[in-house]
């Protein structure tokens, strides 16, 4: 697939055909896939925690209620940062981590690969909710510098995806300095 008519065709899928799984062969592509994103400095700092057991994606809207849909995925793909890799700075008021950041870029590559390969995924946000991070870690016993940055639920979309009209908009691009 073209990159740029990937970009513009991605969708986010919430309804998946509950009778077709993903091949553990196509979740490591599209996690491999992912591994290529870019990161600061170039820390790579990403883990996925993949995650196809049927209560466990029944459940996991209690851990992030706009992911009730979930529960119909193929699996869910837990995207997570660690906070002592990523690039960072604790330096008396000075403190900072772009841990979320090189999270997030990871889970569009997985969004990116998915539709490549066919399947429907859908970005759920993690980070920076504190209370669904803190859950993520209790429920899946991640460490305390592991930080959850997305949630990404992955499937055969049930239905084609619908056509969305064009979203670029040449009044939001400013040249040199925001103007009207």
């Amino acid at each position: 697939m073209d990159i740029i008519e990937g970009l513009k065709t991605r969708r986010s899928v919430r309804r998946f055909d509950t009778t077709k799984k993903i091949p553990r062969a196509d979740i490591e592509k599209i996690i491999a896939a992912a591994s290529y994103a870019p990161s600061a400095h170039n820390t790579q700092p990403w883990h996925f925690v993949v995650i196809e057991d049927r209560e466990q994606l029944v459940a996991l809207h209690t851990l992030q209620p706009w992911t009730a849909f979930a529960k119909d995925a193929s699996c869910v793909i837990l995207v997570c940062a660690d906070t002592e890799v990523s690039f960072h700075r604790e330096k008396e008021s000075d403190q900072w981590s772009y841990a979320d950041i090189d999270g997030t870029l990871a889970a569009y590559g997985i969004l990116l690969a998915a539709h490549d390969l066919g399947y429907g995924a859908c970005f759920c946000g993690a980070a920076p909710m504190p209370l669904v991070i803190e859950k993520l870690q209790e429920r899946f016993g991640l460490p305390a510098n592991i930080r959850p940055t997305a949630i990404i639920p992955l499937g055969v979309p049930a239905t084609p995806n619908a056509k969305v009209n064009d979203r670029y908009h040449a009044e939001r691009v400013h040249w040199e300095k925001w103007s009207d």
